[in-house]
């Protein structure tokens, strides 16, 4: 936008330019700051979303295949008298 004040003009250019830089270092700084904070974290070993995911799901299932073996160990100790009941 041009005005009649050639002053008022560069003043507006400068800022445009100002603004233009400020944006370009804060991209920079940002770029920065994840980069450390990737540095940071993989020194942590801290286990990725899939990873811990995966490892829920298998301690799920570990526990429903407990809960099973126990109903069955239960039901065998039924059958056969339990070796652990009062007589032992």
């Amino acid at each position: 936008m041009q005005t009649r004040n050639p002053f008022i003009d560069d003043l507006t250019k400068v800022a445009n330019g100002a603004m233009g830089a400020l944006t370009g270092m804060k991209d920079e700084v940002e770029a920065r700051f994840r980069d450390q904070i990737a540095k940071i974290l993989d020194g942590m070993d801290i286990p990725r979303r899939d990873e811990f995911d995966a490892v829920k799901a298998m301690a799920a299932k570990a526990r429903e295949e407990n809960e099973e073996l126990k109903k069955q160990i239960a039901d065998l100790q039924a059958r056969l008298g339990s070796p652990s009941g009062p007589e032992a």
